[in-house]
């Protein structure tokens, strides 16, 4: 059955204090790491009745956590701190579909931006959840 309506929470252009990647003398290093997250919710968590935060996904806890992931010690990849940003998503039941963008810039000759994105669907989220997604 094709859901007929849904809702999402968007945080788009969020800079993490991070460090990824290994980098020589003469590579391009990136001075910024943009995150966008798409987290799909029950639309009961927007369309409310009364007014109050114990209605709606409170996702203050989660970028909390998204900092503290981002400044966790030196990855070697975007994919690393994708994955572990979509494992904490996925600890929040209200949470039934992630959609995760983390770009760096410059790449080169100060410009462009080069990003990695991870989209897991309600099926994909809940294996995650369980940890029956390999990881």
């Amino acid at each position: 059955m094709k859901q007929a309506s849904s809702a999402v929470i968007e945080l788009r252009d969020l800079e993490l204090i991070t460090d990824i990647g290994t980098y020589g003398p003469d590579d391009t290093r990136p001075d910024l790491h943009v995150l966008d997250l798409t987290l799909g919710i029950d639309t009961h968590q927007v369309l409310i009745s009364k007014d109050g935060m114990d209605h709606v996904f409170d996702y203050d806890p989660l970028i909390i956590e998204i900092d503290r992931l981002a400044a966790d010690g030196h990855y070697e990849t975007q994919e690393r701190l994708i994955t572990r940003i979509a494992t904490a998503c996925a600890a929040h039941a209200a949470i039934q579909r992630i959609e995760i963008c983390l770009k760096k810039s410059p790449v080169r000759r100060s410009n462009g931006s080069l990003g990695v994105r991870l989209i897991l669907d309600e099926l994909a989220t809940d294996a995650l959840r369980a940890g029956l997604m390999h990881i």
